[in-house]
């Protein structure tokens, strides 16, 4: 088979380099045409531009032939473009928002589904908080519910395979309710796209979650899973329609039906998350997900990210959580709003690096709440400004949460960064322009 390199990546079986679009119909197999956008389509990731240029770098589907360029408006035809072509690279171009909900909740509930009966089973009254339901059988209310969760699963879920660069046309371009898996797959691009967070139908009850239980979801917008070389740049999330407060409550606790935004997990490595808009969620980024000893022994020496230029607003907590990786966050900005609890959350055997951001914080909100002592691990966070002003945000945080004392100084010192912005000029420079609908 004969071979071609384009931009640095070696393809097999190729013409040519040019980018055409294939409009897909479903089955991946209309004609091409010229397609708009093709710079912004095949740029790759700068030299430096944080860990995701580390090595070999990140170009996504860069060199992908005129027969693996796509078009699509549909989610049916978004899957078809992710499968088609087997294991060449490949451009996808999104075009207006696409739907991922499905018809209803309903239509993925199996025969016998009762959410009536599910609340009657498992009310702490009845069921007692001392056991979760991981045993109950197949035909039980948390059976039924799994088997139900498990259609809904495989509908929101799309496997994003490798050298696949995924892009918006225009400022309205995104995905409603989709939840893209870039898991176990290298050299991903991700660009200009809108996510509205998953609504998961079938949480699940965990009467051991905290003393009073939990309601537990699933799904992440983006879920980089064991996934290495990954750029997600100028995108925004958000929990769109249906935020939290519009969430019901039952045995007093919120029905969560959110998950994170975009979760970095099980020994992913250099990731590169720049000119993001992260607003009005919850449980927003986790880096690492566990501190089991399993967890421990893959994650160890991995999880490499960095996050600049990114917007973090209206959030409740994980602006990172970071657990065991060298993460590297600078010139982000973050906005608190109501309902606050922190923005970076220092875990087990992290080693943080937080410079040169910028935070604004209403009344009422102390600057000693930033940061979020989970484990003993040291970071360094120099040069940050809250509220206009330079704040050490650890001798801050010591001051004010005595009982979670922070130790300076994360152990090494972050070589893979373009321009560093002065923190002071951080908010004018990211809000106008991080977020999907930016790039031309």
């Amino acid at each position: 088979m004969r071979t071609q390199k384009c931009h640095g990546r070696v393809i097999g079986a190729l013409v040519g380099c040019t980018a055409l679009v294939l409009a897909v119909t479903g089955t991946a197999s209309a004609s091409a045409r010229p397609g708009p956008r093709a710079g912004l389509d095949r740029q790759v990731l700068p030299a430096r531009d944080g860990w995701a240029a580390y090595g070999t770098g990140t170009t996504g589907g860069a060199a992908a032939g005129s027969a693996h360029v796509y078009t699509v408006t549909t989610w049916d035809q978004f899957k078809a473009a992710l499968t088609d072509g087997g294991t060449a690279p490949r451009i996808i171009r999104v075009k207006g928002t696409i739907d991922a909900d499905g018809p209803s909740c309903a239509s993925f509930a199996v025969p016998g589904y009762d959410f009536a009966a599910y609340l009657k089973t498992y009310d702490p009254a009845v069921w007692g908080r001392g056991k979760n339901l991981d045993g109950e059988s197949a035909d039980s209310p948390e059976g039924l519910r799994r088997a139900s969760e498990a259609n809904q699963d495989a509908f929101v879920k799309a496997l994003v395979p490798a050298d696949t660069t995924i892009v918006g046309i225009g400022k309205d371009a995104g995905f409603k309710g989709a939840s893209l898996q870039i898991k176990g797959v290298d050299n991903v691009i991700v660009r200009n796209l809108s996510f509205e967070s998953p609504l998961d139908c079938f949480p699940q009850w965990d009467p051991t979650d905290t003393a009073d239980g939990n309601w537990n979801s699933e799904y992440d917008s983006v879920d980089i899973y064991g996934g290495t070389h990954v750029w997600m740049d100028h995108n925004t999330f958000t929990d769109g329609a249906h935020p939290d407060s519009t969430l019901p409550h039952y045995y007093g606790r919120i029905y969560e039906q959110h998950d994170g935004e975009m979760d970095i997990v099980k020994a992913s490595d250099y990731v590169t998350a720049s000119w993001n808009v992260f607003e009005n969620h919850d449980k927003t980024i986790l880096v690492g997900n566990s501190d089991s000893a399993s967890t421990v022994a893959v994650d160890r020496g991995h999880l490499k990210v960095t996050f600049h230029h990114n917007l973090f607003s209206n959030l409740v907590e994980r602006a990172p959580r970071v657990r065991f990786g060298q993460a590297d966050s600078y010139n982000n900005h973050f906005v608190a709003k109501d309902g606050y609890g922190y923005s970076y959350g220092i875990g087990t055997e992290s080693q943080l690096v937080a410079e040169h951001d910028a935070f604004t914080l209403p009344d009422g909100v102390q600057a000693g709440t930033i940061l979020k002592k989970w484990n003993e691990s040291s970071l360094t966070a120099d040069d940050n400004y809250v509220n206009g002003s330079p704040t050490d945000l650890i001798a801050v945080h010591n001051a004010q949460v005595p009982g979670e004392i922070l130790r300076s100084g994360a152990g090494w010192t972050p070589a893979l960064r373009t321009a560093v912005d002065p923190a002071r000029a951080v908010p004018g420079i990211v809000d106008h322009g991080a977020g999907a609908g930016h790039l031309r």
